[in-house]
């Protein structure tokens, strides 16, 4: 049967209308069944908090349950694997964090390639560390700290959660930026680090403001700077690193990303939806509470902030030579 031509162009239009429309209605549908977001860290901290508050919400805004899945171990490596092989359709998605931009280099045999094989879909959080010495470091201020290290060649001990963490990285940059020499003793968490810079058993550390902020506050250490180029809210007197060792930054932070090839539908809702909850007054403060800013912008934003922050901290590595433990 031979049609008309105007009626061929129809069909024609209407075929190729097709795919798009196809897209949009599982935009619309999705998420149609519960979704897993996989914190590849230990319940408790901020990666895990940050991710059970913006889960929540999303929760409560797509009438689905997200699903906080906790995979700790390998320094997140785990946790990230198991979202590189899962399905790509949404349903499985990663609280990526500062530990992915370092552990690209930090581990030299990785079973992933995690810019290429994770799709970036929203940031959420960015929150400073804090330079932190015990008491008894003469030092009050950053110069101050450095004429002393400088003065003390590696008797000085910088304490760490352990190797290749986002405390132990950005005090390696502080060390090549300021040019001093202090030895890095890694633990094993926080609690016994910090239990040790207490006691005086090491002299400094670059914790998160969140987890310091007691300690400061009581007087048991002595803050002299936030890594993060704006002054924190939570401690507005400190100065920024930046402002004493120009070109300084180092911060924490965490946002969502998916497998790759994901339909880019669902991530652009996902983004939406994630940018909408930053944008609530409630959630903001929440997320406040763990010593952070929002961190909206499109999945491109995102992308590069990985990318830039990937880039930043290989050279720290390679430049310090650390190796994973």
């Amino acid at each position: 049967m031979k049609l008309p031509r105007r009626n061929f162009l129809h069909l024609a239009a209407g075929a190729a209308a097709l795919p798009a429309m196809s897209c949009i209605a599982r935009a619309q549908a999705y998420p149609s069944r519960p979704v897993r977001l996989i914190v590849p860290i230990a319940p408790g901290g901020a990666a895990d908090i940050t991710a059970r508050l913006i889960g929540q919400w999303l929760s409560e805004r797509l009438g689905q349950p997200f699903v906080i899945d906790n995979r700790p171990g390998g320094g997140s490596n785990i946790g990230t694997e198991a979202v590189v092989r899962a399905p790509a359709d949404g349903y499985t998605l990663l609280m990526v964090g500062g530990y992915n931009a370092i552990n690209a280099t930090l581990y030299e045999k990785l079973n992933f390639d995690f810019i290429r094989d994770i799709a970036p879909v929203a940031g959420v959080i960015r929150a400073s560390l804090v330079m932190v010495v015990n008491p008894s470091v003469p030092a009050k201020s950053v110069p101050e700290f450095i004429a002393y290290a400088k003065a003390n060649p590696r008797k000085l001990n910088m304490a760490s959660a352990g190797t290749g963490t986002v405390g132990h990285i950005a005090g390696e940059l502080f060390k090549m930026m300021a040019g001093v020499d202090m030895v890095h003793l890694p633990y094993r968490g926080g609690g016994p680090a910090f239990n040790d810079l207490l006691g005086g058993q090491v002299q400094v550390m670059f914790p998160t403001t969140v987890g310091s902020i007691g300690y400061i506050k009581a007087g048991r250490l002595r803050a002299l700077a936030v890594t993060t180029a704006m002054r924190s809210e939570t401690l507005p007197d400190l100065p920024t690193m930046d402002s004493l060792l120009p070109g300084y930054e180092a911060s924490v932070w965490y946002g969502i990303g998916a497998p790759k090839n994901t339909p880019a539908e669902i991530v652009a809702k996902l983004n939406t939806e994630v940018n909408a909850a930053l944008a609530d007054p409630k959630l903001k403060a929440r997320l406040a509470d763990v010593g952070g800013t929002v961190l909206a912008g499109s999945s491109a934003d995102f992308g590069k902030l990985i990318t830039d922050e990937t880039e930043k901290w290989a050279k720290v590595i390679r430049a310090a030579n650390i190796k994973a433990e």
